[in-house]
């Protein structure tokens, strides 16, 4: 008699374990949109809340394509004129993308290397892009807080004169010079010493954190030119191996080199 055991910890990612006794035990995998236990915990019925031409959003929206979580339940929305709904803020105080909004009465959370967290760890394959070993994750950890705290605050002056923001040309340079003195050495001399991706010689979510920003220097020509070859190649190396996201990543590509607005061909410090 052969008998499918249910899983006693609802971790649809794991083989189900046989109980004692049980003779003939099948081992498989459930996928969270078969598995109607996954209800209880907000796994099914997820929507992912993105802006489609923000880098911010580029990394979850890569995970569930490359993923295939669409076909297991999670539902992409385009947040885009939303984010100040009442709805929206009851969900999201801080009114940013992107934000993974559980099923039931979970909540949701925000932040895009903590969604792609959750998004790996939840899925069946995410461990391909977040690795269970605990060395491995605090590496991609490390780069993931390194992106947040160091690397993304140099881009607000740069880039987001693109969506129209006002920002500082003077203070755009300084950040510039910052990245190719400061930054970008940690990032080739560093995380990328003898691999070709953070840390790693696959691309994880510290790749989509750091890779998709890249992207916004475009909007800036000649600061664009000034980038360390390496860095360019690196950026062409995470797009690359995400082909389900691309027309995600030519959708900010295109705005850059289009940008011919404040700023475009500020000469770099």
């Amino acid at each position: 008699m052969t008998e499918v055991i249910a899983s006693d910890d609802c971790d649809c990612r794991l083989p189900l374990r046989p109980r004692q006794n049980v003779s003939n035990s099948i081992y498989i995998y459930l996928s969270q949109a078969n598995m109607s236990c996954c209800n209880a915990d907000g796994t099914q019925k997820m929507k992912l809340h993105v802006l489609p031409v923000s880098a911010n959003s580029h990394g979850v929206l890569a995970i569930a394509k490359s993923l295939g979580l669409e076909d297991k339940g999670l539902e992409i929305v385009d947040a885009m004129g939303k984010t100040r709904s009442e709805e929206f803020i009851a969900m999201n105080p801080c009114h940013c993308c992107p934000t993974l909004e559980f099923g039931g009465d979970k909540g949701a959370i925000w932040e895009s290397c903590a969604c792609m967290r959750t998004m790996c760890q939840l899925f069946e394959g995410g461990a391909k892009y977040y690795p269970k070993d605990p060395i491995a994750r605090g590496k991609i950890d490390l780069v993931c807080d390194w992106k947040n705290t160091a690397f993304y605050p140099a881009f607000y002056h740069i880039a987001y004169c693109l969506f129209g923001v006002p920002v500082d040309e003077e203070k755009a340079k300084e950040d510039f010079k910052k990245l190719c003195t400061e930054h970008f050495p940690i990032l080739l001399d560093t995380f990328l010493k003898n691999n070709k991706f953070c840390y790693s010689d696959t691309p994880t979510i510290a790749d989509l954190g750091v890779a998709p920003l890249l992207t916004l220097i475009k909007g800036r020509s000649k600061f664009w030119a000034e980038v360390p070859e390496g860095v360019k190649e690196y950026h062409t190396r995470v797009i690359e191996a995400f082909p389900e996201a691309s027309e995600y990543f030519k959708m900010l590509d295109d705005m850059a080199t289009a940008y011919k607005g404040d700023g475009a061909d500020a000469e770099p410090l």
